[in-house]
């Protein structure tokens, strides 16, 4: 019985990964983002889990994979698609003279152009996922940038838009500009020949996991203080630690 539960799990990400989509899709990013913020909850306890009960299996890991798709593949692009949809409606009201607003005709449904490359990071996130599965060198560490962790980058830019945007911060996050080369940071970090370290605990001591203790004290702080702009800051800290410990 005990070795269903991590699969379980598991599939508690995907069906949260399913309703985000549904919320995505209607443009109601905040109760999207809380739904994917619980399914990447379960995301780390059904390893942890299946560490725990000594019930790691093939199938865990594949499935673990086919719900991330989901919940931090799919999301994460329609997210961007959105952010670039609002990006457009600002470049229409202040007409800029630039054609980034021309729309397409499929099935009797306008799509624009622009917002499609934001599907990009689900692709990139698909490619990750496929080469994280067959690689025996990431049981401990990663190479690239989790998609748990790029998703969480990518939905705390609406969430700050929504509780902590200025005139400033608002220009910035939906300049057409800046949104272009954030997709494709996302996408290159994903891949990137990068070694991470992971949030995977073999014991509870200080002395083996001093890095991952001071990173996530880091976080707490840093969310206390900056709430949602503390995302991208910690992903950075993320990154940047990993290199030092290198």
């Amino acid at each position: 019985m005990k070795r269903h539960i991590p699969n379980f799990i598991t599939l508690l990400n995907l069906f949260c990964g399913c309703l985000a989509v549904i919320f995505a899709v209607k443009n109601q990013l905040e109760i999207a983002a809380f739904f994917v913020f619980l399914g990447i909850f379960f995301d780390f306890f059904d390893g942890f889990a299946a560490r725990i009960l000594k019930v790691q299996s093939e199938l865990g890991l594949q499935l673990d994979s086919l719900a991330d798709m989901v919940t931090s593949g799919v999301v994460p692009g329609i997210f961007m698609y959105q952010l670039f949809n609002r990006s457009l409606q600002i470049t229409e009201n202040v007409n800029d003279g630039h054609s980034w607003s021309d729309v397409f005709h499929w099935f009797q449904t306008e799509v624009s152009f622009l917002p499609l490359f934001g599907l990009i990071v689900t692709l990139a996130s698909a490619y990750r996922l496929a080469k994280f599965n067959i690689d025996e060198n990431q049981t401990s560490s990663f190479i690239g940038l989790p998609t748990p962790a790029n998703t969480l980058l990518i939905i705390s830019l609406p969430l700050i838009l929504m509780y902590q945007g200025s005139e400033m911060i608002d220009a910035i996050i939906l300049n057409k500009w800046f949104l272009i080369g954030f997709t494709i940071l996302c996408s290159y970090l994903l891949n990137a020949n990068i070694p991470l370290f992971a949030l995977k605990f073999k014991d509870w001591s200080f002395k083996n996991n001093m890095t991952k203790y001071i990173f996530l004290i880091a976080c707490v702080l840093l969310l206390v203080f900056l709430h949602f702009l503390a995302v991208p800051i910690i992903i950075l800290l993320y990154v940047l630690i990993s290199l030092f410990k290198k």
